[in-house]
């Protein structure tokens, strides 16, 4: 099956030959009028009591829905001032060229990521990832504690804004320094943990397209077998850099991901538009940022996290939208409110694990503490939502069950999403030296592991 990319060069020349529009228009005049005027004339409304729908004509008005709304808006190139336009036939092509499967990784650590339907009986591909920055002596025992997680199908690693003690600044020597520093650290610890070959996922410590391009190497960077990210801006628009990294990317040969994250309260507005605006931003991840697979996080705008049930619907009707209508491969990036080491940021998990997976999206798992304070992630976080994922698979928990699971899970949390615990930090809550667990949250989870277990069986 041929995969992307899609006529590079005809991308590249619609962002600088399409029509001209300002930023300020593009937002007011062109994707919001044309957002209202879809959601409405498909009548796509949220249902609080329904956080995983079982309604089949809903999913396919949503794809409609978003379908029209891309052929329309297109995506905003904002050094450029232009928009980048397809026809549907277009778009359909490149649909029916994109593989539903990729092999990622290499040797005896290669994995399959692919493309799942609604309640897919097949385990979703998980990939384990903290989201946040960590002191620089922290960075190979975190990644180390988060590659020897057996569930993890691959692995982002931690983020660095020092580098020899200097802070690390986007555009600047010491940004190219750490971001080599970075993907050397990363290998490292891959090998100390005997998965030399597993899909790694870079370079989130580079933050332009320089940084990225000088940590391709396969020997001691980023590898064919590995995954590199072209992000976009909110809502349905690309820069120069992530063009530049796209190009880079498949020149390169490595495999590459779209990356972006709906703002629920912004121009999305409510829930109905941030689940359109998300189900067109994978057309536009095949189209523009030509990518083999997505992270794809939806986000409220001002408290980070997307484990309140608007959210959550937001997450369940684009991915069985998604598994319904399209080829592509998605992980579904959890964001939650409170941080390590509490009851709550488990049920978080396990609520974001359980409505992702039964949905028909992978799982990338997980920003923690509202994805704001240092060093505050573990992979017991990541661990409970794959977990839960994977059981729901291998229990083949229908949507109607699931929204029911749902349900009583979020009961346990939403009153204190706007007042979440912080936590503790991964020096709290692991012993550093010896990369393990402390024996507090390994009962706390266990605990909660028992309840939800319950709730799965019941």
């Amino acid at each position: 099956m041929p995969a992307p990319p899609w006529r590079i060069s005809e991308v590249l020349e619609r962002a600088e030959t399409g029509p001209i529009c300002t930023e300020r228009d593009f937002d007011t005049k062109v994707l919001f009028p044309n957002l209202r005027r879809v959601i409405k004339g498909y009548d796509i409304k949220f249902d609080p009591e329904n956080i995983i729908p079982s309604d089949d004509s809903l999913i396919t008005d949503v794809w409609e829905a978003a379908l029209e709304l891309y052929l329309n808006v297109g995506t905003l190139c904002v050094n450029t001032h232009r928009r980048i336009l397809f026809k549907e036939n277009e778009i359909k092509e490149a649909m029916r060229l994109s593989p539903t499967e990729i092999l990622v990784g290499s040797g005896k650590d290669a994995r399959k990521m692919y493309h799942r339907g609604i309640e897919d009986k097949r385990r979703p591909f998980c990939l384990f990832s903290p989201d946040i920055t960590y002191d620089e002596e922290l960075f190979v025992p975190v990644a180390m504690a988060y590659l020897q997680e057996p569930l993890a199908d691959g692995v982002c690693a931690p983020l660095l804004d020092k580098i020899n003690g200097v802070n690390i600044k986007a555009g600047a020597p010491s940004e190219i320094e750490g971001s080599i520093a970075h993907a050397m650290m990363f290998r490292e610890a891959a090998i100390r943990v005997g998965r030399p070959g597993i899909f790694l996922q870079g370079v989130g410590t580079a933050e332009t397209d320089t940084a990225q391009i000088a940590a391709s190497n396969p020997i001691w960077g980023e590898r064919l077998s590995d995954g590199r990210f072209v992000p976009s801006i909110a809502e349905l628009k690309i820069d120069y850099s992530s063009l530049n990294r796209m190009v880079h990317f498949h020149q390169y040969g490595c495999f590459v991901g779209a990356l972006f994250g709906p703002f629920y309260g912004g121009y999305c507005g409510g829930a109905e538009g941030t689940a359109v605006v998300s189900v067109a931003s994978h057309i536009q991840a095949l189209m523009v940022n030509q990518a083999h697979y997505s992270n794809f996080f939806p986000i409220h705008l001002l408290h980070t996290f997307n484990t309140s049930r608007e959210l959550l619907w937001v997450i369940s009707v684009t991915y069985q939208a998604l598994a319904e209508c399209t080829p592509f491969i998605s992980m579904s990036n959890g964001f939650a409110a409170a941080g390590p080491s509490t009851p709550m940021v488990l049920y978080e998990a396990a609520a974001h694990g359980l409505t992702s997976t039964v949905s028909g999206g992978n799982l990338w798992e997980m920003a923690v503490a509202r994805n704001k304070h240092k060093n505050r992630a573990t992979p017991l976080e990541a661990k409970m939502a794959c977990e839960v994922g994977c059981a729901v698979a291998d229990s083949r928990i229908k949507r109607n069950e699931a929204n029911e699971i749902a349900k009583k899970i979020i009961s346990k949390y939403e009153a204190q999403l706007m007042k979440a615990p912080l936590g503790k930090t991964f020096q709290e809550c692991y012993d550093v030296s010896r990369i393990k667990p402390k024996e507090d949250y390994v009962k706390l989870y266990n605990e909660i592991k028992g309840e939800l277990a319950q709730l799965l069986l019941s």
